[in-house]
């Protein structure tokens, strides 16, 4: 028999972090771990409708990355949790550079602003890539109030949100949607 997914623990607004500490569900650590885990979730949709095998390559490594980085802000950075979390590299954001410097290659300049849509994997991009900056933006503000978070992780979302843009600019491309550039009514 399956083990219950239910616990009934986190019933009164609490829940824990890796090492045991208990804290409100709405912690800047949860607020940050829970979007991050939605960004992936996005990602994953972003996959379902994705032809392009060589990208369908890379998105899976940048689910695996977030995973590190959740594994990361869910630790108590005051106790020993007795797991190895996964590490984050400098090659991770190597790789994120790499991708965006390739796939700008093939697209054309931006001459405007780029509303998102077109295609729904485009819009499922743009959504990514806001909830990746929001998620960026939870790690910041841990940082600016003392809470330990890895610099390396907030320089990974600042990558991971380009490299979303860019890739939604090349679904765009490689679904033959027409980008829809911003006219500001003057």
């Amino acid at each position: 028999m399956a083990a219950k997914i239910y616990t009934k623990t986190g019933d009164g607004g609490k829940t824990s972090l890796i090492g045991g500490t208990k804290v409100l569900k709405s912690h800047f650590r949860i607020e940050a771990y829970g979007t991050v885990d939605e960004l992936n979730s996005f990602i994953g949709l972003s996959l379902d409708y994705l032809r392009a095998k060589h990208i369908r390559n890379v998105l899976p490594e940048v689910q695996d990355r977030l995973f590190t980085i959740g594994s990361s802000l869910a630790c108590d950075p005051d106790k020993e949790s007795g797991l190895k979390i996964p590490d984050l590299h400098e090659s991770d954001v190597e790789l994120l550079e790499t991708e965006i410097d390739t796939m700008n290659e093939v697209l054309p300049e931006m001459r405007s602003f780029i509303l998102p849509g077109g295609h729904v994997l485009v819009s499922t991009l743009h959504i990514a890539r806001c909830v990746c900056r929001r998620a960026e933006r939870c790690c910041v503000r841990m940082h600016k109030k003392g809470m330990e978070v890895h610099p390396l992780v907030i320089k990974y979302l600042n990558r991971l949100s380009d490299y979303l843009f860019v890739l939604s600019r090349y679904a765009s491309h490689e679904t033959g949607s027409e980008e829809i550039p911003w006219k500001p009514r003057v």
